[in-house]
């Protein structure tokens, strides 16, 4: 018993000291304290929870009015519920990892200054390179696909204020303006832009849920989804990729100065999330009904009108700031590959990240289906990237006695048995793997596959309405 006490003192004491060192290296002095450290460095726990929120729903909850109409009331309701628990429980396995992986390096005396630890790196250092190459390959290529739909969003999104400009246009605008985001050097810096981007997405929300419910059903409404089972399943994946959105958790947690704390932010965050997307969804399905399988955001059906016009410009700039959250990672990536990671010059380091925006501009102009591409990114990136490698991840890791005895972290207090915390991990890997990937990658390839064959690769306007010819043009 006692070597066990002196080794459990001495993690806990080197716990306790890197977590002094990185507050020293993080946290503002007090000569830096002001209005710029106020708005640009975070770290607290608020800080991970508007990060966590504001990321979690952004582009998405233009969409769920669409899966709603693929799926029917019931089980879009249904399924939000379940599927955000389930993102919770997968977000808190990542954070249970990451204290572990860090706990075992501090008392190896590895040292994290100037160095961001990646999800990647976690799974490389608890299971090996394998892994590593699993996870590196799956969430870079998730968070790729991820900033693609942000540009792809804003586009569409702007075309309902000024349709004098198509939607391919306006991608190559808004690819030049998130270009920018290649300043913002880490998570600490989205302070302000977390705290904002969360606000942005309230007030669409509620603007959604309002206006659908004053405007009422419009005349000869019908809600006769779910129609087909693969209307039903490219739904169900779009909410999939709704509350799977912590492929940035390691970094968000990196971020803090007490990580430790992190465990159940995500949990809080969602519960927040459900009170937007919700009674929008709700609200817009009912007034709207079958119309909304054309139109896959929810702006095309709403009468223009200066808070419409709000909802619009904020979700522009919310867009912009989750384009951030999702290339962020990869600029990191990216640094490590070529060397730069420890270069503390932010603008040699913005230069050298700019290759990293070109691929993401080349592939939104090529498959700009808003709401589509959420579905089969959600069924074939999002299964693997933050439901099924975390908890198989999570029980190789404690799969001995041993492991479980010495983990950094007790079980939670919900579920405080090991067999109940595996019960819950093969659940999760085996439902996502049979109805998200299996059933949801059948349903979502199809309906993408439709796509390209009606509107075609790089399509000029994707769901634009028809226009008359008149003199004017």
């Amino acid at each position: 018993m006692l070597p066990q006490k002196q080794a459990e003192e001495a993690m806990v004491s080197s716990s306790n000291l890197t977590q002094l060192d990185d507050r020293d290296e993080e946290m503002p002095n007090e000569s830096g304290l002001g209005l710029k450290s106020l708005l640009w460095h975070g770290g607290s726990v608020y800080d991970a929870w508007f990060s966590c929120a504001s990321n979690q729903v952004a582009q998405v909850l233009l969409t769920l009015p669409y899966s709603f109409s693929q799926m029917g009331m019931l089980s879009g309701i249904l399924l939000q519920i379940f599927y955000g628990l389930m993102g919770s429980w997968t977000a808190y396995l990542i954070s249970i990892l990451y204290v572990e992986y860090r706990s075992r390096k501090e008392k190896e005396n590895v040292s994290f200054k100037n160095h961001v630890i990646q999800w990647f790196e976690v799974l490389d250092g608890l299971l090996g390179p394998y892994w590593k190459a699993v996870g590196l390959a799956f969430n870079c290529t998730f968070l790729l696909f991820g900033s693609v739909i942000q540009l792809i969003a804003c586009a569409s999104n702007i075309y309902y204020i000024d349709d004098h400009l198509d939607k391919r246009t306006w991608t190559y605008i808004f690819g030049a303006c998130c270009a920018t985001t290649v300043f913002i050097p880490s998570f600490h810096n989205y302070r302000i832009w977390s705290f904002l981007g969360l606000g942005m997405t309230t007030y669409t929300a509620w603007y959604l849920t309002v206006a659908a419910l004053a405007n009422g059903q419009v005349a000869g409404v019908t809600h006769s989804g779910p129609k087909k089972l693969v209307l039903y399943f490219t739904g169900a994946t779009n909410i999939l990729y709704t509350f799977g959105g912590h492929a940035v958790t390691v970094e968000i947690m990196h971020a803090m100065w007490k990580p430790q704390k992190f465990k159940y932010i995500y949990l809080i965050a969602t519960l927040y999330v459900f009170t937007l997307t919700l009674p929008s969804s709700a609200a817009m399905y009912w007034a709207y009904g079958d119309q909304l399988l054309t139109h896959s955001n929810a702006f095309a059906l709403l009468p223009r009108n200066a808070w419409r016009d709000a909802a619009v410009v904020l979700m522009l700039i919310h867009q912009f700031i989750t384009f951030g959250f999702a290339c962020t990672p990869l600029y990191f990536v990216w640094e490590k590959v070529i060397g730069m990671h420890d270069t503390k010059s932010i603008f040699l380091r913005a230069l050298v990240r700019l290759p990293v925006v070109i691929p993401i501009w080349f592939l939104a102009i090529i498959f700009p289906f808003f709401g589509p591409i959420n579905s089969a990114v959600g069924a074939l990136l999002v299964s693997f990237t933050v439901y099924i490698i975390p908890s198989l991840a999570h029980m190789l890791t404690f799969r001995s006695a041993s492991a479980r005895q010495n983990a950094a972290e007790k079980l939670p207090f919900f579920l405080p048995s090991w067999t109940a915390v595996y019960v819950v991990n093969t659940f999760i890997v085996i439902w996502v793997l049979v109805v998200g990937f299996g059933f949801g990658g059948w349903a979502s390839v199809t309906n993408f596959i439709k796509q390209v064959d009606t509107f075609g690769l790089f399509a000029k306007c994707y769901q634009c309405p028809v226009r008359a010819p008149t003199g004017s043009h």
